[in-house]
């Protein structure tokens, strides 16, 4: 369907006359009478009938007219969508409970003119691609790119470091300390069934067992995050690794307890992964925003893997 055509159908609606929509459409007379023809043999019906006073459209003319309106609203957002500095800035955050949407939930408050759409994809493979597409305009990523390098037209920043904590149960052996070490560490069963292998999250993990030689079991079905909860609560030797900014809620019989691990520290280490090319004004402040938030963490307190 003509979209002039429909946007000059509204404007005589609108203006009740040929010769005004005419002159609101910086067109001639002829051609908004040659629009409405041939958008009536399009639809097969009278749009409008002439009066006296100019002209009033028909029965059909009149239940057209909501639905040309809306295409005339659908033509906007199609344009806006893809306009960068008119459509909301799209970011990958990997799941809406991690410290990366808490992040863009900062972002978001210091700067509530910039609209946000905020997405979960899987792994940073799908991430990469989805930036390279244009479906996304950034995302939150620990980059391994193990044995291959990034598309020469990414970007990679690191955006924070997040410390990684020991969870446990009330009735584990670790339950009362403050402040465990990774040495502290070696022996126990620490149980995280979400470590897919091949994705990020399972490269940093197999790291952190193999610098400091501890057992983190992967086995059994990951039926998601309370589960999990339960079974560590009611647990006296599984503990799990959480990031310190990840949002968990749970029962208050469970007395969970978040341990601090020191001497070093592990931190998880996320980036902003986005196209060099991509000019939205929204990722430039995002990146002001990250810069302005940075932790303070020295590199003597901290434990990252080789990679990142």
């Amino acid at each position: 369907m003509d979209l002039d055509a429909v946007r000059t159908f509204v404007a005589i609606v609108d203006a009740g006359r040929f010769q005004d929509a005419a002159v609101e459409l910086s067109i001639t007379q002829q051609a908004v009478s040659k629009r409405v023809a041939a958008l009536e043999r399009a639809v097969g019906v009278r749009l409008f009938a002439r009066t006296p006073r100019g002209a009033e459209p028909t029965v059909d003319g009149r239940a057209f007219l909501p639905h040309a309106r809306e295409l005339l609203r659908a033509e906007a957002r199609a344009y806006a969508s893809v306009r960068p500095g008119h459509r909301a800035l799209r970011v990958d955050v990997i799941g809406r409970g991690l410290a990366p949407a808490g992040l863009l939930r900062d972002f978001h408050r210091a700067r509530p003119e910039i609209e946000l759409d905020v997405v979960t994809l899987f792994d940073a493979d799908t991430a990469v691609d989805a930036i390279r597409s244009g479906t996304v305009d950034a995302s939150f990523r620990a980059v391994t790119m193990t044995g291959r390098r990034l598309p020469d037209d990414i970007e990679v920043s690191r955006a924070f470091d997040e410390p990684v904590q020991l969870l446990t149960g009330p009735a584990h052996a670790l339950a009362a300390a403050r402040t465990v070490t990774p040495a502290d560490l070696v022996g126990q069963r620490i149980w995280m069934p979400g470590l897919v292998p091949g994705t990020e999250w399972a490269a940093y993990y197999d790291a952190l067992a193999a610098a400091f030689g501890l057992t983190i079991e992967s086995t059994g079905p990951d039926f998601g995050v309370e589960p999990l909860l339960d079974t560590i609560a009611g647990s006296r030797s599984l503990a799990t690794f959480v990031g310190e900014q990840t949002r968990l809620v749970w029962p208050a019989g469970h007395d969970l307890r978040r341990i601090a691990v020191r001497n070093p520290t592990p931190v998880y280490p996320h980036s902003l992964v986005r196209h060099r090319d991509n000019r939205h004004p929204g990722l430039a402040a995002l990146r002001d925003h990250l810069g302005s938030t940075r932790s303070d963490l020295s590199d003597a307190e901290t434990w990252t893997p080789a990679w990142a």
